[in-house]
Formats: structure tokens, C-alpha cells, sequence
């Protein structure tokens, strides 16, 4: 039996113990919340504002918000993530193919309220601490659920080769270079969404159109973004191509795509100056090609705008140091520097699809390759990114006209293949 003092002093001993010790850290509270990416820090600027508040997705995020601080565990917050994420790119494809209301008086064939409204979500998922605990690896896996279903990438459905209809991928980006200019929109992204989902008349039969939105972000490609969206669906498609903005006025159909990544700066404003990293890099190819007919998209009647067989390259020759440009394609043993669609992300694209779809023993039955349209160009009295409109007449009809031209590319793969 303990002595009445002995059991007081023990029991002091305990109290100050107990007010000393640090209190046990929630995961909530060890993990603070990320700080906005340079990407969502864009979304404070006066343009993306007006273009979500005159398409309506200004009302997206607070939305978003809402249902987010409903849920009370990851599982719950995962799925309503899914379920706006899915929502937000239906929504859009609606908006582009003209069903449902406007939301505003952005037209209709414009892909920048998608991408801003995403970049809403994502920086919502990214700064908001739940009303649970969550630590950055499921508020990572977050994020990338909400890329997944809002680009598309869950949406692509495919029908059997059985119901006569020919099945078509097509593949677009965000804008980009907005540092240069916020206002800025990408008509292969624009392509996507008023693609999706639709039926092109060929000569051999209709052709259903399924698309995907990529990020311009190099770290997405690095881990593998294209080679899981594209893995299980280019086996069961007829023909693909990836597309994105190239030079002014004029289409390329891309002969050649190069292994080499050039640096410039994406969205994030981060710069990759290496070799294309790829599973088994020991295999990898300096060169891959496109299996697209590009004679026949060439000679087409497609559009106002010029369609080109782009053949030139940038390669180190064998046994040389120094960059070479190829008007006619790279040289046996060389080392690619860049495709025909240059070394950014465009030229990567190409190259991982197209190597994807060697490596998966398709080369000689799957027409694939890379489209580049024409620069989207505002009106001539709309230039200036500090004082100029988000919108103007010619700038939506350059738009619609480049959409326009890409489904009836499109046609003529379908048609040539």
C-alpha cells in the first residue's frame, strides 16, 4: 500500500506530465495543405474570370466547394470528384455540340471554359482541408481522379468492330503559352469537344469519334499519362491521330516524330531538355513514323487552310556533334533532336502514341499519327494581351473553320485507310 503523500506526489507527477507532453498530431493537421500551382494562380488573372463568368462554369468551383464540404471520409470525397469531374466534361462536350443552355455569351465552340474550370477544381482539391483527415498522398490521388474523368479519359467509349461503325480517337491539348498571352484558346482542344461522341459520314461507312484532352504539362507525359489512356484503347480502334496547334495558317500531317524533349517551358513553367523517358528505354527508338495516309489527307478538299506533308526533321548525324535540319527525314544511326513537329510537347505525343502502338504490334494495321493546325489568331485590331478582348468575330470564325477542317481530316484518313 502506497503512503497518502507518496500517492499525491504521483499523482502531481502524472498532471504536469500530462501538460507538458505534446498533443498527438491528426494526419489533417501534420499535413498542410499545398500551396497553388502556377497554373491555378493564372485563375486570379481579369480574363480567365470573364471567360468562366460569360460561359457560366463561374459557378462550377463555389459547386464544387459545396459537395466537397459535404463529404465526410476519402471515399466520399472521391466520389463526388468523380462525379463533378465527369460532369464538367460532359458538360462541356454539350456546350460545344450545342445542347443545353450557353451559360453566357462565349460561344459555344470554345474549349477555354474547360480548362479554367478544371484549374477551379483542382486548386479547390488542392487548398481545402476537409473536414477529415487526409494526407498528400490522397489528396494527390484526388487531383489526378479529377484530371482522369474531366479530359475525357473515362468518357471514351468504344462500340464492338462488329456494329459496322469505324471507331476514331482523337487527342487534343489545353492552351498554353499563357503567360504570353491568358486569352489564349488551343483549336485541338476546341477540336475535341466538338468531336466527341460524333458520327463522320465516309465513303466506307460511318465513323464514331471518341476524344481525350491532355494537359501541357511535361511531369504528366514523364509519368505516364499518354501510354495509360491510350494502352487499352489502340487495339480496339480503327484509326487515331493526336493533334495540336502548330504554325500560322497552314496544316501539317507530321511524317517523323524525334525521341528529344527541347525545354521549352510548360504550363507550369517547368522545362525538360532530354531524351523522351519510356518504359525499356533499351528499345527505345531516336525515330518513329506516322501510319496515317497522308498523300490522300493532302490532296483532300479539307478546308480554307493548307494541308502539308511535313517530312523535315533536326538530327545529330551518326559520328556528328552538331544539329542538322533533314528536309526529308532522319538519316540512318542519327540521333533526333526534333520531329517534324519540333521537341515540344506536341512532337511527344506523337512520338509516344505512335511508339505505343509498334510496341504493341499495330504498326502495320492501325492508321495513327500527329495533326498540327493552324496558330488560332485573334482579329487583327485585337493583339494586344493587356488591353485586348477575350473574344472577337474573326477569332471564333478562325476557330470553327480549323474544327471544321480537322472532322473532315478526319473523313479522309477514315476514307484512305
Amino acid at each position: 500500500m502506497r503512503s497518502p503523500r507518496l500517492r499525491t506526489r504521483l499523482l502531481l507527477l502524472a498532471l504536469l506530465a500530462g501538460l507538458t507532453a505534446p498533443a498527438p498530431a491528426t494526419a489533417a493537421a501534420a499535413e498542410a495543405p499545398p500551396a497553388p500551382t502556377v497554373e491555378e494562380q493564372r485563375l486570379d488573372r481579369a480574363a480567365p474570370r470573364e471567360i468562366l463568368r460569360r460561359s457560366g462554369f463561374d459557378a462550377v468551383a463555389p459547386e464544387f466547394a459545396r459537395a466537397l464540404d459535404r463529404a465526410r471520409s476519402f471515399a466520399q470525397a472521391r466520389r463526388v470528384v468523380v462525379r463533378e469531374g465527369s460532369r464538367l466534361w460532359r458538360r462541356a462536350v454539350d456546350r460545344a455540340q450545342g445542347r443545353g443552355p450557353a451559360g453566357g455569351d462565349l460561344s459555344r465552340d470554345d474549349d477555354r471554359p474547360l480548362y479554367w474550370a478544371r484549374l477551379a477544381l483542382t486548386r479547390e482539391l488542392r487548398l481545402r482541408q476537409p473536414g477529415f483527415a487526409v494526407d498528400a498522398r490522397q489528396r494527390a490521388a484526388l487531383v489526378d481522379a479529377l484530371e482522369d474523368t474531366s479530359r475525357g479519359r473515362t468518357d471514351i467509349r468504344l462500340r464492338r468492330a462488329s456494329d459496322g461503325v469505324r471507331r476514331v480517337l482523337l487527342t487534343g491539348f489545353d492552351p498554353f503559352t499563357l503567360d504570353r498571352d491568358v486569352r489564349i484558346s488551343n483549336p485541338s482542344g476546341a477540336s475535341a469537344l466538338a468531336l466527341d461522341g460524333t458520327v463522320i459520314e465516309t465513303a466506307d461507312g460511318p465513323a464514331r469519334v471518341e476524344t481525350v484532352v491532355f494537359p501541357v504539362r511535361w511531369q504528366d507525359f514523364t509519368d505516364g499519362a499518354v501510354e495509360r489512356t491510350l494502352r487499352p484503347v489502340l487495339p480496339r480502334v480503327d484509326l487515331f491521330t493526336t493533334v495540336s496547334q502548330g504554325r500560322v495558317g497552314r496544316f501539317d500531317i507530321e511524317r517523323t516524330n524525334g525521341a528529344w524533349r527541347g525545354g521549352f517551358p510548360d504550363n507550369d513553367n517547368v522545362g525538360r531538355t532530354e531524351t523522351i523517358p519510356v518504359p525499356d528505354p533499351a528499345s527505345q527508338p531516336q525515330w518513329t513514323t506516322t501510319t496515317l495516309p497522308y498523300a490522300r489527307i493532302v490532296a483532300a478538299d479539307t478546308g480554307r487552310f493548307p494541308v502539308y506533308d511535313n517530312t523535315s526533321v533536326t538530327e545529330i548525324p551518326a559520328g556528328g556533334t552538331a544539329p542538322v535540319v533533314r528536309p526529308d527525314g532522319p538519316t540512318p544511326g542519327s540521333t533526333a533532336r526534333a520531329g517534324g513537329g519540333g521537341d515540344y510537347l506536341s512532337n511527344e505525343i506523337a512520338y509516344r502514341a505512335t511508339l505505343l502502338r509498334d510496341r504493341l504490334g499495330l504498326h502495320d494495321r492501325l492508321p495513327g499519327g500527329h495533326v498540327h493546325t493552324p496558330v488560332l489568331q485573334f482579329g487583327a485590331g485585337n493583339t494586344d494581351p493587356a488591353t485586348g478582348a477575350v473574344t472577337d468575330p474573326e477569332f471564333v470564325r478562325n476557330r470553327l473553320d480549323i474544327i471544321a477542317q480537322v472532322r473532315a481530316i478526319l473523313r479522309a484518313a477514315a476514307e484512305g485507310s
